[in-house]
């Protein structure tokens, strides 16, 4: 008989996934940019950047691309796993010479997001008293996070971005720099908005609400100060269900019907306490993310999805759509139920001069941005070459 697939033994999820100080740096460079006033009215009194750049910038400084990443990805865009880099580049097919955006002409920088988790001030970045923030960790905002990239831009003496590019939560970051980097005297001369939005809703404040309760709820969360337990003793169980959560809105439903339907997960059966196939899917990216990340930042990270509204204190959505001077590309997913493709039709409609809407043809889901390189690729090859 063959034993339950879920007892394979696996080593203990550490605390935190985190890259800590002592940590291998791998291919990150760090940048010291003092400190910074937050929205919400805290301060943080010293923010560090870890970031990594590919290419060579310009004599003139106009070939300049800034990608900025999901949620849980971080500066690591391309490249191999390997020592400091616990995963390989999370958009490997897009970035590189002879890619879409060809490192060969390109200087490509990518940023880990403040309240990440991978090098940039964070909350499993010490305090000013020695000890890491954890639940102390101010609430930031997508503004706060592109004030900060804005600032690494001053830090490394470029003055314009050919291109900024970003999906999903890199998404909303890219409609805030289409507006704060001119207002910092940062030129954004082209936007790539993928599968991303405006103004995060109702729907999708709904699905992240159980995502963070799972987390907080896990008693081993402890209000976020766990970073000195002992490896299985951190909250891995909450951060692999908020995870589990969130994976469902990143894949379509007609996928996980038509790839798993009601099959049994191999050696386990559903109707004596074993799982179906698409639970222990559901696991294993539980498990997957809980080994390489923080659920610390995924709580910051995911509240600070929740404050984007470009149209807040620019007097609604559209009006500050209609101020954004860049020439603009939108990619939607078409299965994307996370960030649907009507959000994405409301940017091609408010922005000036903005590209035609592009549609992704895909059974995955918002994760088709990272999947279907196939036609994003080539999407965002012919946009740079009509510059």
């Amino acid at each position: 008989m063959l034993a339950p697939s879920r007892t394979r033994e696996k080593p203990p999820v550490p605390a935190s996934g985190a890259w800590r100080e002592g940590d291998s740096a791998g291919r990150r460079r760090f940048a010291d940019l003092g400190a910074f006033d937050l929205e919400a009215g805290e301060r943080l009194p010293a923010v560090r950047v870890a970031y990594e750049t590919w290419g060579e910038l310009a004599p003139d400084g106009s070939n300049a691309v800034l990608v900025l990443h999901a949620l849980t990805g971080d500066s690591h865009v391309t490249g191999p796993a390997g020592e400091g880099h616990a995963t390989g580049g999370w958009w490997e097919e897009m970035v590189g010479p002879g890619r879409p955006i060809d490192t060969d002409r390109y200087f490509v920088v990518v940023p880990n997001v403040l309240g990440g988790c991978q090098g940039t001030t964070g909350p499993s970045s010490p305090a000013p008293d020695g000890r890491p923030w954890g639940g102390r960790f101010p609430f930031v905002t997508t503004r706060d996070q592109v004030a900060v990239e804005v600032a690494l831009t001053h830090a490394l003496g470029i003055t314009s971005w050919e291109l900024v590019i970003g999906a999903s939560m890199g998404g909303l970051r890219v409609l805030e720099w289409a507006l704060l980097g001119p207002e910092a005297d940062i030129e954004v001369r082209n936007i790539a908005a993928i599968a991303t939005t405006a103004q995060v809703g109702g729907d999708q404040i709904a699905w992240s609400h159980p995502q963070l309760a799972a987390i907080r709820m896990d008693p081993r969360f402890r209000d976020g100060d766990y970073y000195t337990a002992p490896d299985g003793e951190g909250p891995h169980a909450g951060l692999s269900v908020a995870r589990q959560i969130a994976h469902t809105t990143y894949r379509s439903a007609f996928e996980l019907d038509n790839r798993f339907g009601r099959l049994p997960q191999g050696g386990e059966d559903p109707f004596a306490g074993g799982r179906f196939a698409v639970q222990s899917y559901l696991d294993h990216h539980g498990d997957k993310l809980a080994r390489r990340f923080d659920a610390n930042s995924y709580v910051v990270l995911t509240e600070s999805m929740l404050s984007h509204d470009l149209g807040r204190d620019r007097g609604g959505v559209e009006n500050a759509l209609t101020q954004i001077t860049a020439r603009s590309l939108v990619v939607a997913v078409d299965s994307d139920r996370l960030f649907p493709p009507s959000q994405s039709a409301r940017l091609v409609t408010w922005i000036p001069g903005a590209d035609p809407l592009r549609i992704v043809t895909s059974d995955h889901g918002h994760d088709g941005f990272l999947v279907e390189f196939d036609q994003i690729g080539p999407i965002v090859a012919e946009f740079l070459a009509g510059e």
